[in-house]
């Protein structure tokens, strides 16, 4: 025992450096919160506070046992490599944040005129068919928020299902997949109502993989696109 305590003091100690946590932050944490920490999947890391994690302990505890459901913990890192990642998403919070073109105030009217509250929730107002937007900007970069605006079938959540269905009596259904079971499928349909079906009566059902209820703008002029992506960009929700 006391050869294997001497063998472990004689180990190199892992070096505690921002290169450290870069590179195992470019391995392992960029797919979601982008290669430089400006978001994506997840949220943006290039502030000086992060809310679901306010100080050093509770960033290392985030990183180590993660953040369900979210985010999955990365038990496989020596404690000293959690350090260094720490304090490298803590440099992050020191760099210069992002220019945006655009006027926030021109994206909220282009926002409300194209019916995006028809299907979205923003501060309290709008409907709940689509993602909660109220704090869209401070989890998503402006690049992301650009891309979905344009082909948004390309930035689907894991769990999102389109699902067209024909009913007993002929009527065909399209909605979003709430819940299903050996017997019953329940989707969300477009007016915001739940309606649940027993498939043993279904005529037909159509798993629409990779499919969007949102429509793409591929031709939406550049100057409102700039001005509806510095809208999003500035919803950070409550501090």
């Amino acid at each position: 025992m006391k050869a294997l305590w001497l063998l472990l003091l004689a180990l190199p100690a892992f070096p505690q450096s921002l290169d450290t946590g870069k590179r195992i932050f470019e391995s392992q944490c960029a797919l979601c919160h982008g290669p430089d920490g400006s978001g994506g999947r997840g949220p943006s890391l290039r502030k000086a506070k992060l809310k679901k994690a306010p100080d050093d302990d509770a960033l290392k505890k985030a990183i180590a046992d993660g953040l369900p459901p979210e985010m999955p913990g990365a038990w496989q890192l020596h404690p000293r490599e959690v350090d260094a990642t720490a304090a490298y998403v803590r440099s992050l919070g020191k760099l210069v944040v992002e220019e945006i073109p655009g006027i926030p105030a021109a994206g909220e009217e282009i926002f409300n005129k194209t019916g995006c509250a028809n299907c979205h929730i923003v501060n309290g107002n709008g409907n709940a068919r689509g993602p909660e937007l109220s704090a869209i900007g401070a989890r998503r970069n402006a690049k992301h928020l650009r891309e979905s605006i344009l082909t948004p079938n390309s930035f689907l959540p894991e769990d999102f299902l389109l699902i067209e269905l024909t009913d007993a009596a002929g009527k065909t259904v399209k909605g979003v997949k709430a819940n299903e079971d050996l017997f019953s499928i329940q989707l969300v349909l477009p007016n915001g109502r739940h309606a649940s079906f027993d498939k043993a009566t279904l005529k037909n059902l159509k798993r629409l993989t990779g499919q969007s209820t949102m429509p793409a703008f591929p031709s939406i002029p550049a100057a409102d696109l700039d001005n509806l992506v510095a809208y999003l960009a500035s919803l950070k929700g409550a501090e």
